[in-house]
């Protein structure tokens, strides 16, 4: 490598820098929306279908980014709540962005505030085959409650059993890795928040979507 390498490097490099390896993830849209009921915002809530991944979990809508079908996360937001609760496009209206998420099991999520806009709860026709149900939270509520807070161990495994059968994902031994990665590493803590409102549970990641916009929600009204 010589200068005129680096020179021609440097043509290459990310104009704007994102996030590595992104194109092998898994990589979703998801929609924190809201809706007005009697003068007060509430949470739109979806309990997931039965029969799909993960039935009958709380979370917002949303679903995968589709390069070849939406021209961005923001328009794969909007098209998945259009579908899933049987609203017009045009009557979605995002109003902000949140942080990106990168989940520890390999997916990408960007989080997108938006509002029902001449919407009521009776115009919502879901999608039955993703939706069992939809609920709505005042947003009030959340700003009154804290989550619940819990944690999990994280671990990462160089081989694993099926069947009675070892496989080897990462031959630690022979390609005379520290002897501390022959065996699972790791035990990262993670933490998973949890509210409880009647008899639902809002867990993990739409739990960390609720607390966020809440909290940027009670900075914002701060002198």
């Amino acid at each position: 490598m010589n200068e005129t390498d680096l020179i021609q490097l440097e043509k290459f490099m990310p104009k704007k820098p994102g996030i590595y390896g992104r194109h092998k993830l898994f990589n979703y849209a998801v929609m924190i929306t809201l809706i007005e009921i009697d003068g007060e915002y509430n949470f739109v809530f979806e309990k997931r279908a039965k029969g799909i991944r993960q039935e009958g979990e709380i979370c917002f809508p949303g679903g995968g980014y589709d390069p070849e079908n939406d021209s961005s996360c923001a328009n794969a937001a909007i098209r998945e709540t259009s579908e899933e609760l049987g609203v017009p496009i045009e009557n979605i209206k995002v109003f902000g962005r949140m942080h990106t998420i990168v989940g520890a099991m390999g997916f990408v999520i960007e989080p997108f505030a938006g509002i029902l806009h001449n919407i009521s709860p009776k115009d919502i026709n879901i999608q039955k085959s993703e939706v069992e149900e939809v609920f709505f939270i005042p947003v009030s509520w959340f700003l009154k409650n804290k989550p619940e807070t819990y944690s999990v161990m994280l671990q990462i495994k160089p081989s694993y059993e099926k069947k009675g059968e070892k496989k080897v994902l990462l031959p630690s031994e022979e390609l005379g890795l520290p002897e501390k990665y022959k065996k699972p590493w790791g035990n990262i803590k993670q933490r998973v928040l949890l509210y409880r409102f009647n008899d639902e549970v809002i867990w993990g990641l739409t739990a960390e979507m609720v607390s966020e916009f809440t909290r940027l929600l009670k900075n914002s009204k701060k002198p």
